[in-house]
């Protein structure tokens, strides 16, 4: 059975102090409350009390996620102004000291501090998952084993933390470096089969390392749970707009590499420390940095590599219904990543990070 390509999209937001520009706690107000009456399921706390995460129902298409998304945004920026917060989208805030931020009552959070201590304290980050429906578990490995090798470009388009305790740290997506302190992270090892994959599950709970496989933290992953193959590894982007087209690119990706198995051909398997030294560049330079092509074993600018992966994609654009979102990805080659805009600005204001902030508010709520 051909796999249905539904989509799923969760983002992570930052609850900001509208006079401070620090992150603030939700937890004081009614909001998640009054946002759970609205939303339903579609909204829920994090772990850090200054996070909340929305996800969309499942989309049929680019479409309806698109739709979604946008609606969950706009109504978490009213929700957030009807108590005296902004909305942020944003995968590291400018500022923020995660030694000042509360966790979330909750017995699943307070665990996770209690096994992992500071490294969960201090994982104040924002992020992107998007969810692909593969309803075939072995498809859905076989996916996930050749999708690896497209991570990093698709990180590349999506950095938007460049700052972290107020310093410039220097990548453009940093919250993947504050990230890798997690166990059970980055990208993961190909598995033969789904049984393979799910033996390894079963023997890190027969062992205690975890209590079921939500807990495998990988930029991307079989979804425990739901029939879908979920990527893991992007920051949260600035604009609604970016995470539509970086879903898009996502699906797109999918789609091909289904082809491709349907047609007994693969996509070369590359070994995760050459995979991971491409996510290195990807959250260091972005858009403006150089991947390694390991067929040509030469490095290749990013922008080329984009270029080259639209046209790899480009049929099953078109059988999805998703060129508009994808032309989203060329926006991004032409404006830069929320990083890039977000430096930019910090320059512009000599090295103004409140000036930053209010940059961030303003952009997540553009084009709603």
């Amino acid at each position: 059975m051909r796999p249905s390509f539904s989509l799923g999209i969760e983002e992570e937001y930052q609850t900001v102090d509208p006079v401070t520009r620090d992150l603030r706690s939700h937890i004081e107000t009614e909001m998640l409350a009054q946002g759970k009456m609205r939303l339903e399921e579609r909204v829920k706390a994090e772990m850090h009390t200054s996070v909340v995460e929305v996800g969309t129902r499942v989309c049929r298409n680019i479409q309806e996620a698109r739709e979604d998304i946008y609606d969950l945004r706009r109504q978490m920026i009213n929700l957030t102004e009807e108590h005296d917060l902004k909305l942020v989208a944003g995968a590291t805030h400018p500022f923020a000291d995660w030694r000042t931020q509360q966790i979330y009552p909750d017995p699943r959070y307070h665990q996770v501090v209690k096994d992992l201590q500071l490294v969960a304290r201090a994982n104040l980050i924002f992020g992107l998952h998007v969810h692909v429906g593969i309803e075939d578990r072995e498809m859905a490995i076989r996916l996930m084993n050749s999708m690896r090798y497209f991570l990093p470009h698709i990180m590349a388009l999506a950095t938007n933390s460049p700052f972290w305790l107020g310093l410039n740290t220097g990548y453009k997506g940093y919250r993947a470096k504050v990230f890798e302190n997690f166990p059970r992270t980055g990208i993961p090892d190909a598995f033969s089969s789904y049984s393979d994959f799910d033996q390894y599950v079963q023997l890190l709970v027969k062992t205690n390392c975890i209590d079921n496989a939500k807990k495998i933290w990988w930029d991307i992953r079989p979804h425990p749970f739901f029939n879908t193959v979920e990527v893991r590894a992007c920051d949260i982007p600035l604009r609604a707009e970016e995470t539509v087209a970086i879903a898009a690119l996502i699906q797109a990706t999918a789609a091909y590499l289904c082809r491709l198995h349907e047609s007994n051909l693969d996509f070369r398997q590359y070994a995760r420390p050459l995979l991971m030294e491409n996510k290195f560049r990807a959250v260091r330079y972005g858009l403006d940095g150089k991947l390694i092509d390991f067929g040509r074993q030469e490095e290749v600018p990013l922008r080329d590599l984009i270029e080259e992966y639209l046209v790899l994609v480009d049929r099953e654009v078109d059988e999805l219904g998703s060129r508009e979102a994808i032309e989203g990805i060329r926006k991004i080659l032409h404006t830069g990543t929320g990083a890039d805009r977000q430096l930019k600005v910090f320059e512009e204001t000599n090295g103004d990070l409140k000036a930053v902030v209010d940059y961030m508010i303003q952009e997540t709520a553009e084009g709603l």
